[in-house]
């Protein structure tokens, strides 16, 4: 009797503990919910992968064009201009009279203060002028489908006073040519036909296009800049080409007397001289 009351309890012991456990295991939220979460992380990580993969092929082929969009970036960059003033006589639109200014023009080694002197007397080259231009693409692809002189200011020829360079040769032959004189200035290759109505230029990011530009002008004294037309991505947008000194380039055609004139030294600077009563000085 004894004992089968004990193992009556026993089995009853049992039971409520397997009941209890069951509970335990039912109100355990780290056990309910462990596997749907680990099948949810599984899944996300695969959803990021492939977004991975997706957003990499759209930043190659377009997204990089997207962001120089957005940071305001142009299609191409700048990023050389040069004016060849070797052996060129230059003039400028009034004589240099302030003291300090002529000063600087005298010595030898002025450097950049008399490049300042001279952009503030509007240094220009007579009668034509060569320009050389480094354009680097911004990108994935892009055409640029014309560059065109846009003239800023059209005035007598300058008459204050003429810089008379060292010379020992010739100026070498260029890739195109503009006449400013004519009423819309356009590069062409033969005189005639317009550069651009022919030939375009394609770009892809980080190439580089060096162009050696001509133009002439001898009916008056011009400032200009240039405009460069640049397709990309079928939307075109306007690139503008200024001088080495950030303002625009200078040409003035050949007066017949200046107010003054200037020698190149050998040793550097600029010299007055005398040329009164003189046909050519």
């Amino acid at each position: 009797m004894g004992r089968a009351h004990r193992k009556k309890r026993t089995s009853v012991g049992r039971d409520v503990a397997a009941q209890r456990q069951e509970e335990a295991g039912a109100s355990d939220p780290s056990r309910s919910k462990g596997l749907p979460a680990w099948l949810a992380g599984i899944a996300g990580a695969a959803i990021l992968a492939a977004f991975g993969v997706v957003f990499t092929e759209w930043y190659n082929a377009h997204g990089s064009d997207t962001v120089e969009r957005v940071r305001g970036a142009a299609p191409i960059t700048v990023g050389h201009v040069a004016v060849d003033y070797s052996e060129r006589d230059t003039v400028l639109r009034e004589p240099v009279t302030d003291p300090e200014d002529r000063a600087i023009m005298l010595a030898a080694y002025a450097g950049k203060r008399r490049d300042v002197v001279l952009a503030r007397h509007q240094r220009a080259l007579i009668d034509s002028m060569d320009v050389t231009v480094v354009l680097t693409g911004n990108r994935t692809s892009l055409r640029i489908v014309d560059i065109e002189p846009r003239v800023l200011a059209r005035m007598p020829v300058s008459e204050g006073a003429r810089l008379i360079a060292i010379t020992g040769g010739e100026a070498g032959t260029v890739e195109m040519a503009a006449d400013l004189d004519r009423p819309a200035p356009r590069f062409t290759t033969d005189g005639d036909t317009a550069y651009f109505r022919k030939k375009q230029i394609d770009l892809k990011r980080d190439e580089r296009i060096t162009l050696s530009l001509s133009f002439t002008g001898k009916k008056a004294y011009y400032e200009f800049d240039l405009l460069a037309t640049v397709l990309t991505d079928d939307r075109t947008e306007e690139v503008v080409i200024k001088g080495p000194d950030g303002g625009p380039f200078r040409l003035s055609g050949e007066a017949a007397r200046y107010r003054a004139y200037y020698r190149e030294a050998p040793q550097g600077g600029w010299r007055p001289v005398s040329c009164k009563g003189r046909r050519a000085c």
